[in-house]
């Protein structure tokens, strides 16, 4: 390896023009408590330190390169890339080919103990290779230039209450408020790379060895995806959807986010951007359901009890999201100084939706609970306790109109996935009684149910489409009500159940893809469109395995499962007409849907397909 060549005549990687950014370019690394996303060209555009839903002190994915990135890459105008993960792990490999030799570049994040920190690894292949590494930190979302300066052989960055450190076996040096590192590599020679992050009043932490880091994180992957009951039949798709899932959770509370990311647009150039690094009920129960089904039981428990202390206190105050630790304040607010991916603008932080009443998310809570309940989990005094305050405050809002699943904005609706979900929740609280002798009023909770269900399907259902419509009296679709089979609202092939799955395919799908509802059929507040919804896609396939349908099933599953990217990620949305993802990403939606579609799937196809799953 060599070390600097200052004098070099060959052009800044910093100064190259920035190739259009597209979502599904990006790959993830994450140690449990925060996430990174590396693009193909080598550069981190986006990681938020020290937690999920903390200032990104790397934000060129919202911005330009001057709102912070960490680019290591050859120097070579033709160098080529490609990546994968190192196995069942998230440990990320770009492997480079230029016309003087071939580099690969290693990116993790250990499991942290104390101070987080991002390694990079480089690795001569063969020949010889220039590389420079790039960094350039701007705290506060992109907004902050950091005073730097060099101590004790590392660069730390300070900024307000957060520091940064730089630590390399290579020469460091700064120009135009960046730090660079220009270096060769030839065959087996290595550098490497620590980026720590630490309060800015507190000494900065003990080093971290980069070569010593890389095994232990690469087995602690193994070691988790291998404690799955079903671990050696499950598909690479699910195996890479579960390890997301996992890299989604704050392990020191239980708490899972919806992604890593805020305002990744649902519309290139439009305003439906939002920020999705909190914890949905909602999204984190679909979430445990997939986890159930491939035998983790250890974040079952660490989500309950996540659960117990977030909604502690009065169940009226029950939000649908909470931060990473229960905070319930996640005021919203737009980062102006920001330009947005591809110009889509507002740059939101925070989400205002953490105010809005959605009903459904009592029905999610009380099945997965019940899941719990009845699986590997086992009852709790507590959880019950829980949920017979969560089962008073449905009592008093079971029919008031909300905001609905999909957070609207232009105003509550007696949405029929809300009053189904409503369902789900009584029906779940009286068989809590009736199977397994908890305390309750059951029989007021069974007739609860039935006077819901007779609501729904005589407000809801549109006879002469036969179809379950999005709110009562509405003639718009919903792909949400794709849902009724599955928590056994109506039996798979009842008539009305069939016909709904036939409206959906005919209005709300595109090449086989289904958008969550029309826009122009919905008042949700704002302007503009949006892409096809990838877990109602899923949803799709699900509802066709459980009517009987499975090849059409099979067929759509294999479409979507087609949509990841190289490195077999996901964001919320996909655009048929560009080819694009869109939305935020990687999205833990999008991946549950896989998971649990490859389980229904399973189901349907056994025993000719035991190993589906």
């Amino acid at each position: 390896m060599t070390n600097p060549r200052s004098g070099s005549q060959k052009s800044p990687i910093g100064r190259r023009p920035v190739p259009a950014r597209r979502i599904e370019d990006y790959a993830l690394i994450g140690d449990l408590q925060t996430a990174a996303l590396v693009s193909r060209q080598g550069s981190i555009d986006w990681l938020c330190f020290p937690r999920f839903d903390s200032p990104a002190c790397f934000a060129a994915l919202l911005g330009t390169d001057d709102n912070g990135h960490w680019r290591i890459a050859p120097q070579n105008a033709d160098a080529v890339s490609s990546r994968h993960y190192r196995g069942d792990t998230l440990v990320l490999e770009t492997e480079w080919s230029t016309s003087t030799g071939s580099v690969r570049v290693i990116d993790f994040m250990p499991p942290r103990d104390t101070a987080p920190d991002v390694v990079r690894i480089v690795e001569g292949i063969s020949g010889s290779v220039d590389m420079r590494s790039a960094l350039r930190l701007r705290f506060d979302y992109g907004h902050v230039v950091p005073w730097v300066r060099r101590t004790d052989g590392q660069i730390v960055a300070i900024a307000g209450p957060d520091a940064v450190s730089l630590r390399s076996d290579v020469h460091q040096y700064g120009r135009d408020l960046t730090t660079y590192a220009d270096f060769r590599v030839s065959a087996n020679d290595r550098a490497w790379f620590v980026l720590t992050w630490h309060p800015s009043h507190t000494p900065v932490p003990r080093p971290t060895n980069a070569l010593e880091a890389l095994e232990p994180t690469e087995t602690f992957w193994t070691e988790w995806i291998a404690r799955s009951k079903t671990a050696a039949e499950v598909s690479d798709e699910v195996t890479r959807s579960v390890l997301t899932l996992k890299a989604l959770t704050y392990a020191p509370s239980g708490g899972i986010v919806a992604a890593p990311t805020t305002s990744l647009p649902e519309e290139l150039g439009g305003q439906r951007n939002w920020d999705y690094r909190f914890c949905w009920l909602r999204d984190a129960t679909m979430t445990l359901s997939a986890m159930l089904r491939a035998g983790y039981t250890d974040e079952a428990h660490a989500w309950r009890n996540w659960l117990l202390r977030a909604i502690a206190g009065s169940p009226s105050d029950l939000q649908i999201m909470y931060g990473v630790t229960g905070e319930r304040r996640l005021t919203e607010f737009e980062a102006g100084w920001l330009p947005g991916f591809g110009g889509s603008a507002p740059v939101r932080i925070g989400n205002a939706a953490a105010e809005q009443l959605q009903i459904d998310v009592f029905g999610e809570v009380m099945d997965v609970l019940a899941l719990a309940r009845e699986t590997q989990i086992g009852s709790s005094d507590e959880a019950w306790q829980l949920q017979r305050g969560l089962m008073r405050r449905l009592e008093d809002v079971w029919d008031e109109p909300d905001e609905g699943i999909w957070e609207v904005r232009g105003g509550r609706q007696h949405f029929t996935y809300s009053k189904v979900m409503a369902w789900v929740a009584f029906d779940r609280a009286a068989r809590a009684v009736e199977r397994f002798g908890l305390s309750g009023p059951a029989k007021e909770w069974r007739a609860k149910a039935d006077e819901i269900h007779r609501a729904v399907c005589e407000q809801a259902f549109d006879s002469e489409r036969n179809t379950f419509t999005q709110a009562y009296g509405s003639k718009a679709l919903d792909a949400a009500v794709l849902l009724i089979p599955q928590v056994g609202f109506l039996p798979a092939d009842d008539p009305r159940v069939i016909g709904t799955v036939e409206a959906v395919q005919r209005e709300l799908a595109a090449d086989g893809f289904v958008r969550r509802y029309l826009t122009e059929q919905t008042d949700d507040g704002l302007a503009g469109s949006e892409g096809t919804f990838l877990i109602c896609s899923f949803w799709l396939a699900d509802a066709l395995a459980m009517i009987g349908r499975v090849g059409e099933a099979r067929d759509l599953y294999d479409k979507l499962v087609a949509l990841r990217n190289d490195v077999g990620l996901l964001a919320e949305e996909y655009d048929v007409s560009s080819g694009r993802m869109l939305g935020n990403f990687p999205q833990a939606f999008s991946h549950l849907g896989l998971v649990n579609t490859a389980w229904h799937l399973n189901t349907a196809e056994s025993p000719l397909r035991k190993s589906a799953y």
